[in-house]
């Protein structure tokens, strides 16, 4: 039978490393991260896919082998090992991939998303009693429940979601701790709310055992105080704390508030409604971070200053040795910041969510006009995929950047599938897993980063590489240290 515990008092970290894009924030960086004995993130989007593809391409080890010897369903481990780890892929070959997930999806593929969610935290976990949490996407509806629950099955500490206001989390987290079936809110245009199709259902019972489950903090990442005052208020369990997020920061951005105007180059201006009141932030009694822009000791002091518990930090940490993103990609960045600025644009078209989204503009990846124009449209990952409702009231699936013809076939607009990259494949492609298509062309990457990724320079005087230590000991000031 399985048993429950809350979360035990601990010491509230001064650092988050964020978590970010597909696979960059993995158990390794995670890690090293909470070794150090701050919050190690590791990314929880397309986790399933990730794992399956880390089997083809570097099998099992004995530390991986060891964690997969602790899922407490043991079928579902020899079942994946048998379709994807049988044997090594080679390097022109492409990799095997899961059916895209659905309202509909059978327990095969969500077996694997609790699974694969289970290793990656049990990964960043080991050899250490540090903190380790994990980073989901609102907007990636499908597989919530079944990722939350394999983090939790692996004892993760905290759960940090943004890119939404998840109300309804806070409750998940709390039953799912508890054993129980949970039901999430599934968004679906066209749909009215008591339609069934708005409406995913997760049953943890075919997992669970004698453990005892803890239900992780949950941390929300907002833009503003009026979003973290909305969290807080109208959220269905507790609140642990928030992420402030700045325009900033790296992957996506929360557009600003009302209506905007965008500069010279495209990228959206906040104005005066999207300044933020610390007061309101203090006065709800939670610890809160601020991330955005945090690239030295005065940034930590600064955010303290203003009743921060510390800071939220993604781009020095994305470039770090024990990074996910592909080694020759994070060279190509780093010698080129040596003798030159890399630009970072706020595009408001390049993701399908319709969330402002950095995009660094990297020789060879998606921000240069001809890759872009040069790649076949194709959306067979399908995190980012919209339901929505067809005409004879089934449900079904579109994405603005899958082929335009297919798009419009559906009810899309073609106006939306303008200059909208595919993120799903092009940032699996930035950590290492891009697919090799049928004509051998293989996916080319998309870089996130914050604005001040020129701030990277600081940890490479005198060396070609740093590590996640670094990182923190650049940041790190005795004002921010815990009492």
């Amino acid at each position: 039978m399985t048993q429950t515990s809350v979360v035990p008092e601990a010491r509230v970290p001064w650092l988050i490393q964020g978590g970010m894009g597909i696979a960059i924030s993995g158990w390794a960086l995670a890690r090293a991260v909470a070794s150090a004995g701050q919050l190690g993130v590791v990314s929880g989007t397309a986790i399933d896919n990730v794992f399956v593809r880390r089997l083809q391409q570097d099998g099992v080890d004995t530390e991986l082998q060891a964690v997969l010897d602790q899922f407490p369903l043991q079928s579902v481990v020899d079942e994946v090992l048998g379709s994807f780890a049988s044997r090594q892929r080679s390097a022109s070959e492409p990799f095997r991939t899961l059916p895209m997930l659905t309202h509909r999806s059978p327990d095969r593929s969500i077996d694997i998303v609790v699974l694969s969610s289970f290793v990656e935290v049990a990964l960043a976990k080991l050899g250490h009693d540090g903190a380790v949490g994990i980073n989901l996407l609102t907007k990636v509806q499908i597989p919530t429940a079944s990722t939350l629950f394999g983090a939790i099955l692996a004892g993760v500490d905290y759960v940090v979601m943004g890119a939404g206001v998840p109300t309804h989390i806070p409750g998940v987290l709390q039953r799912l701790s508890l054993g129980e079936s949970v039901d999430l809110p599934l968004s679906v245009t066209g749909a009215s709310s008591d339609d069934p199709a708005t409406s995913l259902h997760f049953d943890p019972s075919r997992y669970l055992d004698s453990r005892t489950l803890t239900r992780p903090r949950f941390l929300g990442i907002v833009s503003s105080h009026v979003l973290a005052n909305a969290l807080a208020k109208r959220s269905n369990g507790p609140v642990d704390g928030f992420v402030l997020e700045r325009p900033v920061a790296g992957g996506h951005n929360a557009p600003p508030r009302g209506d905007f105007a965008v500069d010279v180059d495209g990228n959206p201006v906040y104005g005066l409604r999207d300044v933020v009141d610390f007061e309101v932030l203090r006065n709800l009694n939670v610890p809160f971070w601020i991330g955005g822009g945090i690239a030295s000791r005065e940034d930590v002091k600064d955010a303290i200053s203003l009743g921060a518990s510390g800071v939220q930090v993604g781009t020095l940490f994305a470039y770090c040795d024990e990074s996910g993103m592909d080694p020759v990609l994070r060279r190509e960045v780093l010698d080129t910041l040596r003798v030159a600025s890399v630009d970072v644009r706020t595009s408001l078209r390049a993701s399908s969510t319709g969330y402002p989204f950095k995009v660094a503009s990297v020789k060879g990846t998606i921000s240069d006009p001809e890759v872009y124009d040069d790649r076949t449209r194709k959306c067979d990952l399908g995190y980012l995929r919209e339901p929505y409702v067809r005409l004879d009231g089934s449900v079904s699936y579109r994405c603005a950047a899958e082929p335009i013809s297919a798009y419009v076939r559906k009810g899309g607009s073609s106006q939306v599938t303008v200059d909208v990259a595919c993120l799903c494949n092009g940032l699996m492609a930035t950590c290492g897993l891009g697919q090799v298509r049928s004509d051998g062309r293989r996916e080319s990457a998309i870089v996130t980063s914050g604005d001040r990724i020129g701030d990277v320079r600081q940890l490479l005087h005198g060396r070609d590489s740093y590590s996640a230590s670094d990182v923190i000991a650049h940041l790190d000031v005795a004002s921010v240290a815990p009492c």
